[in-house]
């Protein structure tokens, strides 16, 4: 299996960008990521990915609450086959918290509960 990348999920209780005093928590994170060379590269009003210019894959993203699952994700792992990560996890008994689902902002994903209890979205770009 072959992971293309892991960013790690930043909650903010502020919600999206661009809804007054509500996107001040993307807005304020931004810049303070910005200080040390993080871009933003990605922003679909409820999750931001900053990333760093000369390191592309080096990103973490910014979120309020998830636009279609029921619950926000700790951290996302891309990977090559998401198909074939959610056979892995699913015959392992891991616990699956959101379907694996094709989105439409154009990823296919499902989320999944580490030993840990920290929730993963796997994904894959289609």
């Amino acid at each position: 299996m072959s992971v293309r990348r892991i960013v790690p999920n930043i909650r903010t209780a502020e919600g999206p960008a661009g809804e007054g005093p509500v996107g001040e928590g993307m807005e304020r994170s931004a810049e303070f990521y910005g200080r040390l060379g993080l871009q933003e590269v990605m922003n679909h009003g409820w999750i931001m990915t900053l990333a760093s210019a000369s390191h592309p894959t080096a990103q973490l993203s910014i979120m309020g609450a998830d636009a279609t699952a029921p619950v926000t994700p700790d951290l996302s792992i891309e990977v090559e086959d998401v198909d074939a990560a959610h056979t892995a996890m699913r015959e392992s008994g891991a616990e699956i918290v959101y379907p694996l689902s094709d989105e439409e902002w154009g990823v296919r994903r499902f989320f999944v509960r580490d030993p840990n209890g920290r929730v993963v979205n796997v994904l894959g770009h289609r």
